[in-house]
């Protein structure tokens, strides 16, 4: 069979989702034959052993979305009868996740499951309570099975650096997850591996996050020592209400995070760039000075305290890196700043 009529054959009698299991292409008139074939002409991606996405698509999405379809492919291939947990679960429970690999997690409390065995899968045993098991449902009303949003974080928080947790634990809350359930489940648990490291997360969360990199923002600035800087203040100016991400109201001075979907969601980029103009200079004209920092800005923490020190005249601030063991979240003393 040519590749052509292959890729052909194949796209044309793929169904809606994005996933698909070997029993599923079956279903749809494409047997191993063909399904073999199509991996093989590379119109078809092997994800994990019998599940499958169009390579076409899995080209053109971003490596996030990647994990997302990795958790997927699990569910296909396994009939859905792994819990998802950690991660995985943050994501099906369409959490922010910021760089925490592309494992699928599932969580099991006796011994590990077979259907859970594959190189792409991380098992944990671990004792789960009623209250902390959830279900989520697929498109097509199958029902995906997780770890609570309070357990997820939990979990994420014992596994994961305190900067990564936090994106997690920010979108939780905002989600609706409840802090005060977190603590409770934190306090009778059976699980004392990370329990301080869970300890330390909950201290930090903050559901006025509203992006990853917002919550990494945080976080630097609080290890910097400007716990001043408060998150989402609001500002009159003459040219109307405008939302700081972070602002010291003592010094006057706004911190702005410039993520790349902040000037391409709803709105052409030169109309948002230049109404973003507009409200500095508004902002500027009412006594204000704003600092931006972009995505790459987060991961040279030394160079950017360095040039939050420059402008905010804090003299004797080294440009060099964070001591070796400092944590983010405690506050750094560098010179006769605050940093």
């Amino acid at each position: 069979m040519k590749a052509e009529t292959v890729r052909a054959l194949v796209h044309d009698r793929w169904s809606e989702g994005a996933v698909a299991s070997t029993a599923q292409l079956a279903a749809a008139g494409l047997d191993d034959r063909v399904v073999t074939a199509a991996v093989k002409s590379g119109a078809l991606l092997r994800v994990r052993r019998g599940a499958y996405v169009l390579a076409a698509h899995w080209d053109t999405i971003k490596p996030w979305d990647r994990d997302q379809l990795r958790i997927m492919a699990h569910f296909e291939s396994t009939s859905g009868r792994a819990r998802y947990s950690h991660a995985s679960a943050a994501r099906l429970h369409g959490c922010h996740v910021w760089n925490a690999g592309s494992l699928v997690h599932v969580t099991t409390q006796y011994s590990n499951s077979r259907a859970s065995a594959g190189k792409d899968v991380q098992t944990h045993r671990l004792p789960l309570t009623e209250e902390e098991l959830a279900s989520l449902w697929t498109p097509d009303g199958r029902e995906i099975l997780t770890t609570s949003i309070e357990r997820t974080v939990l979990d994420c928080a014992r596994t994961l650096p305190l900067d990564k947790a936090a994106v997690i634990g920010d979108h939780a809350l905002r989600k609706g997850a409840s802090l005060a359930t977190m603590r409770r489940l934190l306090e009778k648990s059976h699980v004392t591996r990370g329990g301080r490291r869970a300890s330390d997360l909950l201290q930090v969360l903050d559901a006025r996050s509203e992006s990853a990199g917002e919550a990494r923002t945080r976080l630097l600035l609080c290890s910097f020592g400007l716990a001043t800087f408060k998150p989402q203040v609001e500002i009159t100016t003459t040219a109307g209400l405008f939302r700081a991400d972070f602002a010291d109201a003592e010094t006057r001075v706004i911190v702005e995070f410039d993520g790349a979907v902040k000037y391409t969601d709803h709105k052409p980029t030169q109309e948002v760039l230049l109404a973003e103009r507009w409200r500095e200079n508004a902002l500027v004209e009412a006594g204000w000075r704003v600092f931006r920092l972009h995505w790459n800005h987060l991961d040279r923490p030394w160079e950017l305290r360095a040039r939050l020190a420059a402008f905010l005249g804090q003299p004797g601030t080294p440009k060099r890196p964070l001591p070796a063991g400092t944590a983010l979240g405690s506050t750094v003393r560098v010179g006769r700043g605050r940093f």
